[in-house]
C-alpha cells in the first residue's frame, strides 16, 4: 500500500472510530509500527490528527486565532453561552476564561445580576465594564495575543489569591481519556491554576471540541463538574463523559 493510501485509510479510521492504535494499523497494513508512526507524525504536522501514546486522536479544529474564531459556530456559541449564564447565581464569585464563547457568556449576563467576575481576558473585561451589577477583577500578565488573555508568572501568582464559586473554562479539546486540552503550554498552566481556585469547573464545549485533543493537557476530563454542549449533541458523544460523573447541560 502506498503512503498516500495508508494516510487516507488512517484518517478514515480516525473519523469512523474516534481514535487509531499504531499497532493495530501496522498489522492491518502489513507494515512496521515505525512506518505507521512516521505516517502519524506527518499527518500531525499537517494538523490532521493529534498524536497520543500508542496512536492518535482527532485534532481539534479550534486552533485559529481569536479574530477568526469569532466567526466559527456563532449560533452554537451563543446558545452555550446563554445556558452557562443561567447557571450563575447572585452574589457568586465567577471566573470567566478567555475565548470567544466566554465573551458571548459575558454578553448574556442579565442586567440585574449582582456578582463578581474574575477574568484574565481583556475582551471579557471590556464587555462587562458597562454592566451595572458586575464587579470585574482583571488578572494581569503577559498578553497572549493569539487568544487575547494574560499568561505567565504574574497571572499565576494573582490567580493563587482567588477563591471562586465556579470557573467557566474554554478548551480546544475534551476527550474522555485524553482529558481537557488546549493548543498553548502557558494557557494550559493558567487554565489549570484557575480550575484549582474554583469550587466547580464548567467546560464550554461546542461540537467540534468533543472527543478531540490538542497538544497541551490541562487536566483529566473528570476535573469538569459539568459540560455545556449544544442541544442537538448526540448522546453517543456525551455518554462517555456522563459515565465519568460529569453533568451534561444541553443549551
Amino acid at each position: 500500500m502506498l503512503t498516500i493510501h495508508r494516510k487516507q485509510a488512517i484518517l478514515s479510521a480516525l473519523k469512523r472510530d474516534g481514535q487509531v492504535i499504531a499497532k493495530t494499523l501496522s498489522e492491518g497494513f502489513g507494515v512496521s509500527e515505525d512506518t505507521v508512526r512516521r505516517d502519524l507524525r506527518e499527518l500531525a504536522a499537517e494538523g490532521l490528527l493529534q498524536r497520543v501514546h500508542g496512536g492518535a486522536l482527532p485534532a481539534s479544529p479550534a486552533v485559529a486565532d481569536f479574530a477568526q474564531r469569532q466567526h466559527i459556530a456563532t449560533t452554537a456559541k451563543t446558545a452555550i453561552a446563554r445556558a452557562a449564564a443561567q447557571m450563575i447565581q447572585p452574589g457568586q464569585i465567577v471566573i470567566l476564561d478567555g475565548g470567544t464563547t466566554a465573551v458571548q457568556l459575558a454578553q448574556q449576563l442579565p442586567p440585574g445580576l449582582q456578582a463578581t467576575v474574575v477574568t484574565h481576558s481583556p475582551s471579557v473585561a471590556v464587555v462587562l465594564a458597562e454592566h451595572p451589577g458586575i464587579e470585574v477583577v482583571l488578572i494581569g500578565g503577559r498578553l497572549f495575543k493569539h487568544s487575547m488573555v494574560a499568561v505567565g508568572a504574574a497571572a499565576i501568582e494573582a490567580i493563587g489569591h482567588i477563591r471562586a464559586d465556579v470557573y467557566f473554562m474554554g478548551v480546544t479539546g475534551i476527550h474522555p481519556s485524553a482529558g481537557l486540552s488546549t493548543g498553548d503550554l502557558e494557557e494550559a498552566y493558567v487554565k489549570r491554576a484557575l480550575a484549582s481556585r474554583a469550587a466547580e469547573t464548567v467546560v464550554l464545549a461546542s461540537a467540534e471540541k468533543l472527543h478531540a485533543a490538542s497538544a497541551y493537557v490541562i487536566a483529566d476530563a473528570s476535573a469538569a463538574s459539568s459540560i455545556v454542549v449544544e442541544k442537538a449533541t448526540p448522546a453517543a458523544l456525551t455518554d462517555p463523559f456522563a459515565a465519568l460523573g460529569i453533568a451534561i447541560v444541553h443549551a
